[in-house]
């Protein structure tokens, strides 16, 4: 890896903005997935400028057409009235032409995100907070480390989707159900395997010389485990890597 002590990434803020959208359409892409397609004025003017960008999902409070949306009060977000459920998920893809947004949801488990994004009818309304911020990172690195479980697969089909001819992208990806792999594309010169131990894949990689950057997520305590295997191959940076926690096994709702 660079033995460069600087990092590439860069730290964008958003201000704060919440919509309401409507569901547009949904579409099965896996025995675990499905694509949602959201819409509406609202969305005009929406930015997301990091491929692992999150945004909240807010459902609908019962009762109401619309959820209650927060505003900031103190420089937090406020919501009145009764807390509606709310899930981070990542921006896959947004028309501004269309003013639409693909997002993709997990639907294993009995969560209620998971019911849901597939039962919803088609056209009910739903609310959208953020991104509040986003880390850019260069597309025209050498070499990318793109690591993760499901959970990571939007992030991971999106950042491919950026990068340049030229660039090599390492992808592994720990998947409880294989039918639930993905024929991704990217101008990158790609090397992806899937597989049940994303610990296991890992060990058999080596942190090739150049400039580059890993990024991985999952589960909080298999990134951690993961951070500290990265960390002792030869040639880790710390500065060159972010190891994000996107859930927590046992804990709802976390990020």
């Amino acid at each position: 890896m660079s033995t460069d002590e600087t990092t590439p990434i860069q730290r964008v803020r958003h201000p704060f903005r919440a919509r309401h959208v409507q569901l547009l359409a949904r579409e099965p892409i896996s025995p675990g997935f499905v694509r949602l397609t959201l819409g509406g004025p609202d969305l005009h003017g929406f930015t997301s400028t990091g491929f692992d960008d999150h945004v909240k999902l807010i459902l609908p409070q019962p009762g109401l057409e619309k959820p209650n949306l927060p505003t900031m009060v103190d420089d937090r977000p406020h919501i009145d009235g009764e807390r509606p459920t709310m899930r981070d998920y990542t921006p896959l893809h947004f028309d501004a032409a269309a003013n639409t947004l693909l997002m993709d949801v997990a639907t294993h488990g009995a969560g209620p995100a998971a019911q849901w994004a597939q039962s919803a009818p088609i056209g009910q309304w739903l609310g959208l907070a953020g991104p509040r911020g986003s880390m850019v990172l260069p597309a025209h690195l050498s070499w990318h480390w793109l690591l993760g479980d499901e959970t990571a697969m939007p992030a991971i089909e999106r950042r491919l989707a950026e990068l340049p001819a030229g660039a090599h992208a390492v992808v592994r990806v720990q998947l409880a159900d294989r039918a639930d792999q993905r024929a991704w594309h990217s101008a990158a010169e790609l090397d992806v395997q899937w597989g049940d131990s994303l610990a296991d894949a890992i060990q058999a990689l080596e942190i090739p010389q150049g400039d580059g950057f890993i990024w991985a997520a999952g589960e909080n305590r298999a990134m951690a485990e993961l951070r500290r295997q990265l960390l002792a191959k030869p040639g880790a940076n710390p500065r060159r890597m972010r190891i994000a926690s996107y859930w927590k096994q046992g804990e709802a709702a976390h990020h």
